[in-house]
């Protein structure tokens, strides 16, 4: 296992490197005084779990808490055998962080497991002390307690914490963090001075700076650099600060602060201004680390001399090694990325104008627009995606009626869809919609797509009939402002489908759909990704009412069409390819079901992740494939594993979650558990109705499920009960012929014959079988199931003529279909009844 490893950590003399030692920034070679902090804080962390560093007694920025987190890491680096850099300040960008310890403990990567799930094993991980039970994590730059909550972890490590938020003192032990003591004042200067500072002069520019750390720096950098005298330096500090003070500057920060950052711009502008340009555009990025290849999309928008230095490289690597020069950036190489401390952002800013600062926030959007990537649905664009996460909202593209950045935040939600960060994408689609609707109007084209993407989300959140109403509203709008062949219209006429499905209306969704597949052929012919999309939802809605043949058909015709364009639509050919191994196993070949579903999931953990809310889907429809082949272990495997995700992504009462605790609880009942398939089972029915409504099809199936286990804890009695209400619910809703209908309709002939009633059993299921054989064909495994169950119960009436000649029917088809030594065809030969159960298909 390789680890990550600081540059040189091995010259330093400070002990051996730890087993883990990751994205710990340079140690700072000036590094001064803090001896009496660094033994308080080390006696303090060696007795405690969670010690904190944050700015406690000024509330400002700049007086070293990172770097002396820094330099606690590479000081007792040797006391620990993981070390680990947490950036804080966006909560959101925690996980992420944690997730990428994952390889270095043993555990599957974020890329296989996905975020949450790696975040959450790297925790689990940590508390147990396996493979490391000395560790350091250090989480840089926290705000809120409450924001860390979650991510803390608890053991036998150690956990650093650096924030200017006073109210972690309440919370755990604290150790403050004030401006240099005099004597390190002097003694930083003397380092930071190549050519060395006298003692009085130290003090006196010391006394000036205030001894703030950071505006020591930029005094130290700038003298270095420049080679300007201390008394010279004093001068123009002088007339700067009354300069600023003059003006009503600083309000937030020290003037010494102010002051020294002041020099050293107007320092460098006389050196080099195109790097103060660039300085002054990085101030309206966020703190975070920033892409080197921002800056490298020259557009006329930018004004002549950025969009000059952009297009020179030469010149654009010179001027960003002036800004680490001057201590106005920090650069980090191998990572191409350049970053600036918020507290000298925040001076860039405050000494502009309101309109130049707008200008240059403008310009940050279309530096920012330029580097993302044009698909955020595609996997490999989601690296940058995620560089750029850190940038929306202190950049405030959000809050930008430009088009470049409505296009950019519309892809910032669309990404973090995909991903399956659906909090995230909402927040940010519900922060950014009031503020566009004020600003252009509810008919504008960008509010209108916006509004989709979140009624996309609700819909994904399973939150099934707010999707609808905000599908509905703004597809009205939408046809009217647009007409009804705009593609984004086209697109609101596919999500009125989609939940019509979730609604539990699946013909009314067919017949939407044939009716816009024909609008998206007449208008983009069959090859358009829109068509494709509209033909998977078509066999969806197939499938929904027993057309299993043509959803398959449907599938077949989609996946060879993307397959001949080059199946560069990844996520599509996901969601297709799952389709299609469903519709398989659904038409009764199980067996081929299984191998296109061991294909589509490979695909899925490939290109997407195990997180990827398509990729889990696969997996569960793969369990159900293996469970009905008869592939028991292999099923119950990824049952549990599915399940168990879900739960941590989404919650209990999410659609996917229901799907796949039910599909658990069967395989729990196949197996023979039936006390925990019940206790899953009774709880997901009674989640059901708050996700999709007491009338929903997918609630009386899953009714139908518990019935079996009630009737195999001997209580047919109570089976009936639940299956009569079922039936009676899905014939309202679906009619009697459907598939999941005739599925209950054979359970409770079951029911019937487990309380003797072998005479009525034998009519529902003389009745139940013909309509199987018009609906499925005679050689369904569903339909072999009810023939199965009326043999045994004519031969219990004593109707052996009927009872042998369908026995020798069914026997045969058995053996050409699934073979005799499957599952089924074991306990139909024995005499035994089958259980038909019920698994809900994705909406």
């Amino acid at each position: 296992m390789s680890n990550p490893r600081p540059g040189g950590a091995r010259s330093t003399g400070a002990g051996r490197v730890p087993e883990v030692w990751g994205r710990i920034p340079p140690r700072n070679k000036n590094f001064t005084g803090r001896t009496e902090l660094l033994a308080r804080l080390r006696d303090g962390i060696a007795d405690q779990v969670t010690a904190v560093v944050p700015h406690a007694l000024h509330g400002l920025g700049g007086v070293g808490k990172t770097q002396m987190a820094v330099e606690y890491c590479y000081r007792f680096r040797s006391e620990y055998d993981l070390v680990w850099w947490i950036p804080a300040d966006q909560p959101v960008l925690v996980r992420s962080s944690l997730a990428g310890l994952a390889p270095f403990l043993g555990l599957p990567p974020a890329t296989a497991s996905g975020i949450e799930e790696a975040a959450g094993a790297v925790l689990d991980a940590l508390r147990r002390g396996d493979p490391f039970d000395k560790w350091l994590l250090i989480f840089d730059n926290a705000d809120q307690p409450e924001d860390l909550n979650d991510v803390l972890p608890r053991g036998p490590g150690h956990v650093l914490i650096t924030s200017r938020n006073h109210r972690w003192e309440g919370v755990v032990d604290t150790v403050a963090i004030d401006v240099f003591s005099r004597d390190e004042s002097i003694e930083f200067l003397n380092k930071r001075v190549p050519k060395g500072i006298s003692k009085a002069d130290a003090d006196r520019l010391a006394d000036e700076l205030g001894d703030l750390p950071l505006a020591l720096e930029q005094a130290g950098a700038l003298q270095a650099e420049t080679g300007m005298g201390v008394r010279e330096y004093l001068k123009l500090l002088s007339e700067r600060t009354s300069q600023l003070l003059a003006e009503g500057k600083p309000t937030e920060y020290p003037a010494s602060m102010t002051a020294a950052w002041s020099l050293s711009v107007a320092s460098l502008n006389e050196k080099l201004p195109e790097a103060v340009q660039l300085l002054r555009r990085c101030a309206f990025f966020g703190p975070e680390p920033i892409p080197r290849d921002a800056f490298s999309q020259p557009r006329l928008e930018l004004g002549t001399e950025l969009t000059t230095l952009i297009g020179d490289p030469i010149r654009l690597s010179r001027v960003i090694g002036e800004l680490g020069r001057y201590a106005l950036a920090r650069l980090d190489i191998p990572a191409r990325t350049l970053q600036v401390h918020r507290l000298i952002q925040a001076l860039l800013r405050d000494e502009l104008p309101p309109e130049e600062q707008e200008r240059m926030r403008h310009e940050v959007h279309l530096m920012l627009a330029g580097y993302a990537p044009a698909d955020p649905y595609d996997p490999t664009s989601w690296p940058r995606y995620s560089s750029l996460l850190g940038h929306i909202l202190p950049a405030a593209v959000g809050e930008s009626s430009a088009p470049e950045a409505r296009r950019l935040s519309i892809d910032i939600v669309r990404y973090l869809y995909g991903i399956g960060d659906l909090g995230f994408a909402r927040a940010l689609a519900e922060k950014f919609l009031p503020i566009w609707t004020k600003q252009s109007g509810e008919e504008h084209k960008d509010v209108l797509e916006l509004r989709m993407e979140h009624a996309n989300i609700m819909r994904e959140l399973g939150e099934y009939q707010l999707s609808s109403e905000l599908n509905q509203a703004t597809l009205a709008v939408a046809e009217r402002v647009l007409g009804e062949d705009d593609p984004l219209t086209l697109r609101f006429f596919r999500g009125e489908c989609a939940d019509l499905r979730a609604l539990g209306e699946f013909e009314r969704a067919r017949e939407h759909d044939e009716r816009l597949l024909a609008r998206y052929e007449a208008t983009f012919g069959p090859e358009h990704p829109g068509t494709i999309l509209t033909i998977n939802n078509l066999a969806a809605d197939c499938g929904l009412n027993s057309q299993y043949v043509r959803a398959k058909q449907l599938l077949e015709g989609a996946y060879q069409s993307l397959l001949a364009a080059g199946g560069a639509d990844k996520s599509t050919l996901l969601l297709i390819w799952s389709g299609l191994a469903r519709s398989v196993r659904l038409c009764g070949d199980y067996s081929e079901a299984c191998d296109l579903g061991e294909d589509a999931y490979a695909f899925g953990l490939e290109e997407f992740g195990i997180e990827f809310s398509w990729t889990l889907r696969t997996a569960k429809d793969l369990s159900i494939a293996w469970r009905r082949l008869g592939d028991l272990e292999r099923a119950g495997e990824l049952a549990e594993d599915v399940h168990t995700r879900t739960v941590r992504q989404y919650g209990l009462d999410h659609p996917d979650t229901l799907a796949a605790a039910m599909c658990l609880a069967n395989y729990l009942r196949t197996r023979g558990e039936i006390d925990a398939a019940m206790d899953l089972a009774a709880d997901t029915v009674r989640r059901y109705p708050r996700v999709y409504g007491h009338t929903h099809p997918y609630n009386y199936g899953c009714m139908g499920n518990l019935a079996i286990m009630h009737r195999v804890q001997n209580d047919p009695q109570a089976a009936r009960k639940l299956n009569e209400q079922a039936l009676a619910g899905l014939e309202s809703k679906l009619g009697r012929d459907h598939h999941y209908a005739l599925t209950v309709a054979t359970n409770l002939a079951s029911d019937l014959a487990a309380l003797g009633d072998y005479e009525n059993a034998a009519r529902l299921g003389r009745d139940t079988l013909r309509r199987l054989r018009a609906v499925m064909g005679d050689m369904h495994p569903m339909t072999l199931c009810c023939a199965s169950n009326l043999t045994a119960d004519l031969r219990a009436l004593g109707e052996k003529t009927e009872a042998e000649k369908l026995f020798e029917q069914t026997k045969a088809a058995y053996a050409q279909e699934m073979g005799l030594e499957h599952p089924d065809a074991v306990v139909f030969l024995e005499g035994r009844h089958l259980d038909a159960d019920f698994d809900p298909p994705p909406i």
